[in-house]
């Protein structure tokens, strides 16, 4: 790749910045470009590591002057497409977590690690509407919408606990915008991901949980069926302090893997209860009593422990997945799942997902933000684990699990898990219904205008 910066362009960036600045081939280059997925090989012009609010500006306002695209990592977690020709803005060194106990707040840098969040909230009885993995990006999580495998059905999406950040739009300005400041950008922001600027500090509502009854079930092959079933009437009398998915697991037999899950089919049930431990036993009794666990973990648990619960990697890897929503997972549904993923079934699928949605994640927040698919009952993951570069080798394995689902598709798919299968324009707005997602780009035209700029944008509304 012919390069687009050249470094004596560099000196004065390189001034403003505290952190470093590097290009292809200097030593900290591959550090600074390293993302968690290791899928898609990132390549950016100049690759920048930011550590406050200023270096960010600097670093928009540069790629700005040369009309280059901006990319922005924190964990990586969703690297889905390259950074060729961009300005990456590395984040992770913006890791301060600031804990208002009174007002049950969190402001947290743009850098800062779901875990490092648990923890430190834990310490004033609070917890975050925290996701399935320990090392995913608090900020980038939360404006994808923020499903939480423990709270969501409770407390609704991360997003939707929002009360400000700061951001850095397209123009170099940093903007400190709530509800009642720049209320369409907050809007936008809170579930559009990061399409309107780089956010470099957001303040969350914390709530008041310390403990759950939770943990997981792993069943062997051969009880797939009627583990499945009992999981369909687990969900169907669950109340919204219950939270349960299940996942066909095709672990490798390595020695990070516990034994008995070991390079063999099994079926991984996660339960997440806020209630007592006892009414949680009677709500898990019927699937206990289904088939024998290889593994069963469920007990009463410190919020803390939240990442035992989903176990998932927490090593870099190369990933691929396939998303969709649903509108009901009723037994034909199961049937036609296992029959495209079962155990009899070869495919390199490592994981297949169904988690429940509903309850508070249904329901519109009190101040109302760019979240989509709230109508959905259920939503579908499938990932496989391959060489970087391995798109079009597992694309049609794992479209084959997805298509199976399709008669209960809602046609959408949740902005977060969004993957490389899906950046086209078309399955980027999978994540919007139409009417969010026009207004979604009405707010671009004014944040992030292409050239030229329109002079006066028409809220869609209007239109």
């Amino acid at each position: 790749m012919t390069d687009i910066i050249q470094r004596s362009e560099l000196s004065g960036l390189a001034m403003e910045v505290a952190g470093p600045v590097t290009l292809p081939g200097d030593d900290d280059y591959a550090a600074e470009t390293a993302t968690w997925n290791l899928a898609v090989a990132q390549r950016p012009a100049v690759a920048i590591g930011a550590t406050s609010a200023p270096d960010v500006t600097a670093a928009v306002r540069f790629a700005a002057e040369r009309g280059l695209p901006i990319t922005v990592v924190s964990t990586g977690h969703g690297a889905v497409r390259g950074s060729d020709g961009s300005v990456l803005i590395n984040v992770r060194r913006m890791n301060d977590i600031q804990i208002d106990a009174a007002e049950r707040t969190a402001t947290v840098g743009a850098g800062v690690e779901a875990q490092r969040l648990v923890e430190a909230t834990a310490e004033a009885g609070l917890a975050p509407l925290a996701g399935s993995s320990p090392n995913v990006g608090v900020v980038g999580y939360t404006l994808g919408g923020g499903l939480s495998p423990t709270l969501g059905r409770a407390y609704g999406y991360s997003a939707d606990h929002v009360r400000a950040f700061e951001i850095v739009t397209a123009d170099g300005e940093l903007r400190r915008v709530d509800a009642d400041h720049e209320p369409e950008l907050f809007w936008a922001v809170r579930g559009g991901k990061g399409n309107f600027g780089v956010v470099t500090a957001l303040t969350l509502d914390l709530v008041p949980v310390t403990r759950l009854y939770a943990g997981g079930l792993y069943f062997a092959a051969e009880h797939t069926e009627q583990v499945v079933e009992a999981y369909r009437r687990l969900t169907a009398v669950a109340p919204d302090e219950l939270t349960a998915s299940f996942a066909f697991l095709r672990l490798p037999p390595m020695p990070f893997v516990p034994e008995p899950l070991r390079g063999r089919f099994t079926v991984h049930v996660r339960f997440a209860y806020l209630g007592s431990a006892s009414d949680g036993e009677a709500l898990l009794a019927d699937l206990r009593a289904t088939a024998p666990a290889l593994i069963d973990t469920v007990a009463e648990m410190p919020f803390t422990g939240i990442d035992a619960i989903h176990a998932d990697p927490v090593d870099p890897l190369p990933g691929y997945e396939s998303t969709a929503t649903l509108r009901d997972f009723p037994e034909q549904a199961a049937k036609a799942l296992i029959a495209a993923a079962g155990p009899a079934v070869d495919t390199p699928a490592l994981i297949v997902e169904i988690r429940q949605l509903g309850g508070a994640l249904a329901r519109e927040p009190r101040v109302a933000n760019a979240v989509g698919g709230r109508d959905a009952a259920f939503q579908f993951l499938t990932g496989a684990v391959g060489p970087p570069g391995a798109h079009e080798e597992l694309r049609g394995p794992l479209a084959a699990i997805g298509g199976a689902l399709a008669p209960w598709a809602t046609g959408r798919a949740m902005a977060n898990f969004i993957g490389a299968y899906d950046t086209t324009p078309d399955g980027v707005r999978r994540a919007w219904d139409p009417a969010t997602f026009a207004r979604l780009a009405w707010v671009k035209q004014i944040y992030d205008p292409p050239e030229p700029v329109p002079a006066e944008p028409q809220h869609p509304a209007l239109t």
